[in-house]
């Protein structure tokens, strides 16, 4: 598997985690449950982590400049912004890519 086709995996995930990190905190706040942080923390910064290696792998492949390496890099600590880095920056190459060695 590529690095590519990771990276937007671990997007999606990194993404998710999040939100449902965000969600296990409202619950730890107001219900007491602690459970959720202690093992969504974890997992999100591990993916988190990987989000920002991977983000630095594809650079060189994908020609990233400066500016789309940093906006990226800033997408990993916004709730929904991973997902956009999938969808916008990272479907496109995929394609391509899997069309070339078809």
């Amino acid at each position: 598997m590529d690095t590519v086709r990771i990276l937007r995996y671990v997007s999606i995930a990194e993404a998710t985690s999040f939100l449902i990190l965000l969600l296990c905190s409202v619950l730890k706040r107001t219900v007491e449950f602690e459970a959720g942080v202690q093992i969504m923390g974890p997992i999100h910064g591990v993916l988190f982590l990987a989000f920002v290696a991977l983000v630095f792998m594809v650079r060189g492949p994908l020609g990233w400049d400066v500016k789309r390496t940093v906006l990226a890099l800033i997408a990993s600590v916004l709730p929904l912004a991973p997902y956009f880095v999938e969808r916008s920056w990272l479907r496109e190459p995929v394609a391509a890519h899997g069309k070339a060695s078809a």
